[in-house]
């Protein structure tokens, strides 16, 4: 206090009106006082600038001038509505510390919690709401991640079906419930909190392999916790920072549009009703519209009424379910809580495709996704991901693809900032050439309903007679109002963090699980393979055989198998002509070649009854993260794989041709594959 008043007495200062400007549209100054404002005394602007900061840390509004002729005299003002910015603000709502690292959470029907931070969500008694997902009273706690790369999400407390019971039995039931969870002394604390409709929530801080992995190369820790200096420390704050979580205001929340409502609500009624069959629903949209985001949220919509849904991906660059590069189908049983580096799942049909854009081989991308789609039984709804390349040749491509896989529904996002596209009703595209496909009008005049692309079309023997290409879809427009971090010039660093995150997720599995302690990549044992049980192919790029070893050294390989039966060879290295379609059964790292004993060394979690039917290596163009070789925690000296004597004149190390996804140089040391061949 000596010192605000020390401040004061040196004179107005330009922080006191650069406070009271910005202070403007929370205390809702009038026009009058504020002309007043540079009129005053030294001692009214004193008392003014006291009375400024009492009301801001009140949080109440600043009382307007008063009108000269006031009129009628109104009748009582109702009380201002609550405000989520501060713990107090929210009236019903209720937080207790119940020890290290767990926390109670009481929310009444209606009432919303937005936070960041990763927990363990358990709910002990009533229904809540995450992303789309209802978690009821006795089923098994979800792990929940509202990181700060997308956007927080929110619990919200729903309104559950409730016997006629009176208040008395209502606490009496909960009581039985909480009894097994918490001690006497809570339960007494929650009974007298407690309110009919209330749901009570348990969140218990979380660890995984994953998280502690991720958070142990420096600068990724702040992806799951944000250090924001608060002066709002209270029990509330020190209860959720137990937890390793902390309270946002609600505009940072997810937002979903009344169009984006009203579809979901169209697709989870389709979806339910058996009489319909199995919808395809495909999803178009702008680069950064919020497709992923939509997908998720239909995921986890759908779970609430039905088993399980099939999931097709198409989106080489940002892959939900796999590292970054691939076109996989996999069965999803679990909701989806997180960004997709949370949650590496093993895909029951699975591609590399090697690169995370097609447009220099369009013809193999929709062939790669005419292998995978044909594993799928039809069995349950199908929810289609599509890139974000919707301009010239894409759009194109996204014409084949419709036609290809027939779907139902198509849902198309579009926002105030993405680029114009026409609507994909069932006209336009029944009139529209693809890349690859004509249009409808133009394959009746040649007299012939499918062209040489759509041959192989029909996968069942019962829909042989039944032409796929032309079938009718239903158009669901949706505007996106998601928030965007994203812009044309940090987009592409954007997309590049999130690849290597999900290598990271998907690396993450190699480590045992909590509460065993983390070891670093080099200190794993890694599988030996010799040269002759394996074909190699770089997919990305055309290298010269006496190079191959050199681009396979310490790169990320996708462990697949083939048809061909690669056995016979003596020595090796055995060298594939052209990449081939074929299943691809997970990912490593070669982390070293043993040229004496003729050994690969691969780090990969694929079980090991697995990766006896792996027989070929695909490398492609996304690379390993530079966090792993520069912050690998032991050896000291020479970084490994980290050299200055690089080659740039090798076939397939220039930037033009098989360029890496990262050329950046740091400390006179260049981040490539390296030129010497590394040994156990």
């Amino acid at each position: 206090m000596a010192d605000s008043v020390l401040l004061l007495r040196r004179g107005p200062s330009r922080s006191t009106w650069l406070r009271v400007r910005k202070a403007r549209p929370q205390l809702i100054l009038s026009r009058r006082p504020r002309r007043r404002l540079w009129t005053l005394r030294w001692s009214g602007r004193r008392r003014l600038r006291r009375r400024l900061l009492q009301a801001h840390a009140a949080g109440g509004d600043w009382p307007k001038a008063a009108d000269p002729d006031p009129g009628p005299a109104p009748g009582p003002e109702p009380e201002p509505a609550a405000s989520a910015s501060g713990p107090q603000k929210l009236p019903g709502l209720s937080v207790r510390q119940l020890g290290p690292g767990r926390a109670l959470l009481l929310l009444p029907a209606e009432q919303t919690f937005t936070f960041s931070g990763i927990c363990r969500l358990t709910c002990l008694y009533g229904q809540v709401e995450v992303f789309g997902y209802i978690i009821s009273q006795g089923q098994p706690a979800q792990d929940i991640f509202s990181t700060y790369t997308h956007a927080y999400l929110t619990i919200n407390a729903i309104h559950y079906s409730m016997p006629e019971k009176s208040e008395k039995e209502i606490r009496k039931e909960a009581r039985i419930l909480l009894r097994s969870h918490l001690n006497l002394e809570d339960r007494c604390w929650s009974m007298k909190n407690f309110s009919p409709l209330c749901s009570i929530v348990m969140l218990e801080r979380l660890k995984t392999s994953t998280v502690n992995f991720l958070t142990s190369y420096p600068g990724l820790s702040y992806i799951f916790t944000q250090e924001v200096t608060t002066f709002q420390i209270n029990a509330e704050y020190l209860a959720l920072r137990s937890v390793g979580i902390r309270k946002e205001r609600r505009k940072k929340a997810l937002n979903l549009s009344e169009s984006a409502l009203a579809a979901l609500e169209e697709l989870v009624s389709v979806s339910s009703e058996e009489a319909d069959g199995c919808p395809v629903i495909l999803v178009c949209g702008d680069q950064d519209v919020g497709k992923s985001t939509f997908n998720r949220y239909l995921i986890n919509q759908l779970l609430n009424s039905i088993p399980c849904i099939d999931y097709l991906e198409c989106d080489l660059g940002q892959t939900e379910f796999t590292p970054p590069g691939c076109i996989s189908l996999l069965n999803v049983t679990e909701p989806v809580l997180g960004p997709p580096f949370t949650h590496q799942r093993t895909p029951q049909k699975m591609v590399y495709y090697g690169k995370p854009s097609c447009e220099n081989n369009c013809e193999n991308y929709i062939e790669i996704i005419k292998y995978v789609f044909s594993s799928y039984k039809r069995e349950c709804p199908l929810i289609v991901n599509t890139m974000g390349w919707v301009a010239d040749e894409g759009l194109l491509l996204l014409m084949d693809l419709i036609r290809l896989l027939s779907p139902t529904h198509v849902v198309q996002l579009h926002s105030s900032q993405s680029k114009y596209m026409a609507s994909l009703t069932p006209d336009y595209v029944d009139d529209m050439d693809g890349l690859y496909t004509k249009s409808k009008s133009k394959v009746r005049n040649r007299g012939y309903e499918l062209p040489e692309f759509a041959d192989n079309l029909e996968f069942a023997d019962e829909d042989k007679e039944s032409p796929v290409l032309f079938t009718g879809h239903k158009l669901l427009s949706v505007y996106s109002e998601f928030s965007f971090r994203k812009t044309s010039r940090n987009r592409e660093s954007h997309n590049r963090i999130f690849r290597e995150l999900a290598v990271l997720g998907y690396l993450g599995q190699l480590l045992p699980a909590v509460p065993k302690s983390l070891s670093p990549l080099h200190g794993l044992t890694p599988y030996q393979v010799p040269f002759n049980a394996v074909a190699l192919r770089i997919a990305h790029a055309d290298v010269a055989p006496t190079h191959v070893l050199y681009a396979v050294n310490a790169s990320w390989v996708g462990l697949c198998k083939i048809l061909d039966d690669v056995r016979g060879y003596t020595k090796g290295p055995i060298l594939l002509a052209q990449t081939p379609i074929c299943d691809c059964l997970g990912f490593g790292i070669c982390r070293g070649i043993d040229m004496e004993k003729r050994l690969y060394h691969i780090l990969t979690p694929v079980p090991p009854e697995e990766l006896r039917t792996v027989n070929c290596l695909l490398v492609g163009a996304i690379s390993i993260p530079q966090c792993i070789f520069k912050s690998q925690r032991g050896p000291e000296g020479t970084i490994p794989y980290v050299t200055t004597d690089y080659n740039f004149k090798l076939p397939g190390a220039s930037e033009k041709i098989g360029a890496r996804e990262f050329n950046d140089t740091q400390e006179g040391k260049l981040y490539r594959r390296p030129r010497f061949y590394r040994k156990k």
